[in-house]
């Protein structure tokens, strides 16, 4: 999508026709023009890398989690599910399941 049109800053007319056109949306088209800014073609010949929405869990919290599964079972259950730990330690499911498989591959 990038070759439809040009990043030069001063083609202002051209990125109001594009976004006006809805080809794509307002802030991709500035986030390109500033990367092709900033780096040239090479900064478009990738994906920026962009941290997660959701912080990690400290150490702490992740050991909890992972002490819960092992030593522990769910009331009315007979293994812990993502959403019941999440539920009972007060995290997200995603973050429960991404401490159990740092701890999983830790293990091999």
């Amino acid at each position: 999508m990038t070759s439809d049109f040009t990043l030069a800053p001063h083609d202002r007319a051209e990125l109001q026709v594009l976004i006006s056109n809805r080809i794509t949306a307002r802030k991709l088209v500035w986030r390109w023009q500033a990367r092709y800014l900033d780096e040239g073609v090479e900064g478009l010949k990738r994906d920026k890398r962009r941290p997660s929405r959701v912080p990690p869990l400290p150490m702490e919290t992740r050991l909890k989690v992972i002490a819960r599964t092992v030593q522990e079972t769910p009331p009315n259950a007979t293994r812990w599910s993502r959403s019941l730990m999440a539920e009972a330690m007060g995290v997200c499911p995603p973050h429960t399941g991404q401490s159990l498989l740092d701890f999983d591959r830790a293990q091999i």
